[in-house]
This record gives C-alpha cells, sequence and structure tokens, in this order.
C-alpha cells in the first residue's frame, strides 16, 4: 500500500560534510535516502555520532547540504532562500532534545508559544494570547502557565511546551530530534502518549530521531536504523524484533535491557568504537565491530538492498 502513495516527504542521495582545520572532511551524513508518508512516524535511531541530529538539522534547514536533494509535496525544496525559506518551515517544525536551550529564558510561556503566531502575522495579539492558552490545554498545561519563566518548569513540563509551540503554525511535519531522552522514564512515556494522541487528532507526520531502540520502536511504524552516516537497515517496527538481520541492528537489541530479563540472562554490548568519520574505512563501516566480518566487508561498502517485502538492509550477508 505504501508503495501506491506519494511520499509526502523525499530524500534522495543525502549527503553532508564538514570542512575541518587539518583540510580534512568530515561525513556526517553519507549518500542516504528515504521517505516519510503522510500521517506516518518514522523512527530514526543509531548510536550517537551517526548522523540522526545533522538530518534534522538539514530538514529543518538550519544546515545545507552538501550534495542530495529533499522533496516536499512534490516541491524541490533542498535550496530554498529568504522569504520562501521562511514560509516553509511553518510546515516542518522541530522539538529540541533540550527545549530549555530552545526558549528565551526571560520569555513567559505564553508568549514563547504565541511567539509564532504573531511572527507569521498570523493574528493580533489578543487573538494570540487565546491560541495560546488553548494550545497549552492541548499539551496537558492549565493557564496559569502563561505567566510563567521557564526556570519555573520541570523537564516534562517544558516539553510539553515545546510542543505546543512546535503545533501552533499547524505543520504537517514535525522532526523530534532526541525529543524525550532527557526525561525520566515515567515522563519519557506520558511525552510519547501525547504525541501519539496529537498525531491521530491533527494528521501529524514524525520523524522521531532517537539512540533508545524500545523507545523509537514504540512511537514508530518504520525504523530507520543508521552507523556511521549511512541507512543499515530499514523495516517496519512491528517485524523488529522477529526480523532484524542487519549485525548492527540486533547488537542494538540485544543491548537493551528490559525489566523482565531473567537473571542468567547476559546483558550484550557492542564491543570498540565506530571508526572515526573524518577517516571512514574502505569497505563497511561496521566490519571493525561485527563479529560476521568478512574479506569482503573490509573492501566494498554495502548498498542497501530490499532483502522482503518493504525491508532493506546495507550488508554483504544478504547480497550474495
Amino acid at each position: 500500500m505504501r508503495k501506491k502513495k506519494e511520499p509526502l516527504l523525499k530524500i534522495r542521495s543525502l549527503t553532508k560534510k564538514f570542512n575541518l582545520q587539518d583540510g580534512k572532511k568530515l561525513t556526517a551524513v553519507d549518500n542516504i535516502s528515504f521517505e516519510l508518508y503522510s500521517g506516518e512516524c518514522l523512527g530514526i535511531v543509531g548510536e550517537s555520532g551517526c548522523g540522526k541530529s545533522t538530518i534534522a538539522k538539514i530538514l529543518t534547514q538550519l544546515e545545507s547540504v552538501t550534495s542530495g536533494n529533499i522533496t516536499y509535496n512534490n516541491r524541490d525544496i533542498t535550496h530554498l532562500k529568504g522569504e520562501e525559506l521562511r514560509q516553509n518551515r511553518r510546515k516542518v517544525q522541530m522539538i529540541f532534545q533540550d527545549a530549555a536551550e530552545s526558549f528565551n529564558p526571560r520569555m513567559k510561556i505564553g508568549h514563547i508559544v504565541r511567539e509564532p503566531l504573531l511572527n507569521f502575522k498570523l493574528m493580533n495579539k489578543r487573538k494570540a494570547e487565546s491560541e495560546a492558552k488553548k494550545l497549552l490545554a492541548m499539551v496537558g498545561l492549565t493557564e496559569d502557565f502563561m505567566g510563567r519563566y521557564p526556570h519555573q518548569l520541570s523537564g516534562g513540563q517544558k516539553q510539553r511546551v515545546a510542543i505546543a509551540r512546535a503545533i501552533s503554525l499547524e505543520p504537517e511535519i514535525i522532526i523530534c530530534d532526541e525529543a524525550t531522552s532527557a526525561l525520566d522514564v515515567s515522563i519519557q512515556e506520558q511525552v510519547i502518549k501525547l504525541l501519539m494522541d496529537l498525531q491521530k487528532e491533527k494528521g501529524l507526520s514524525y520523524i522521531f530521531i532517537g539512540h533508545d531502540l524500545a523507545v523509537v520502536r514504540n512511537i514508530s511504524q518504520r525504523i530507520i536504523v543508521m552507523y556511521l552516516g549511512r541507512i543499515v537497515e530499514v523495516i517496519d517496527s512491528n517485524r523488529l524484533t522477529a526480523s532484524a538481520a542487519h549485525p548492527y541492528t540486533k547488537a542494538l537489541l540485544a543491548s537493551v535491557f528490559s525489566v523482565n530479563r531473567e537473571n542468567s540472562t547476559e546483558i550484550e554490548i557492542i564491543e570498540g568504537e565506530p571508526p572515526s568519520p573524518s577517516d571512514m574505512p574502505q569497505g563497511c563501516g561496521f566490519s571493525t565491530r561485527c563479529k560476521k566480518c568478512m574479506d569482503k566487508c573490509l573492501k566494498e561498502k554495502p548498498e542497501l538492498k530490499e532483502i522482503s517485502t518493504n525491508h532493506f538492509a546495507a550488508c554483504h550477508l544478504f547480497q550474495e
């Protein structure tokens, strides 16, 4: 069914390199392609430094691309500038990991939430004030929060304010960049439920970025697994546990701690450190940590290929 639908967002051959002081280039995102469909929550998961947050910044156009293109609603938005860029940001919003860092500490919460409405001249101050109260109510915060400052709120309350601000412009896409990782587990659950409820109510599409595979799996319909700037697997969330194919994805699953785990069961960890993005190996980036590494893995980068229906993996084990 997904193949018959036109993607809301289409990313093709996206690459981002940063220049380093020693003349080398750091490859943060390496030739990746994927789609986001209307009403879908697409998860992106991987260790720190795999390129997840760089993708978020590129999609919200806080970073430019080195090569590749981004299509939104059949329109190329890769190199928008000026007013076109500003207007496009109404439709693609972002929730950051640390909400407080995206707030002006001198602004009251009411001002923070209504500011986008005023910046885009969608309504006057009186209507914006009323709308801000409604938005706070949507995310479970009472009217008295309007007069508080960010430092007077808990982490969960700040993230709710960030969500209220993100939905204020009625975007089609919200990118959640580690939006729950800094929260306590109980608060994480509340925020995720809120995001899911808002998705149903407003028909939102999410890109949910995180390093916790269990959390990302719970909210997403599909999951992209990244390693060293490349996509190594794409799989439906409900098939993840039973059908994960790439050795890195399997290693991530094995490292997830469960309170129902038997005491005698050993918690597996991924041994070793990833290679430096400024000094990428010739072959597969995971070859230095993979227990199934073959000679071919050291020489050739595996391409992302469909190994079963809507299931893709970049591994030589499935390309023989």
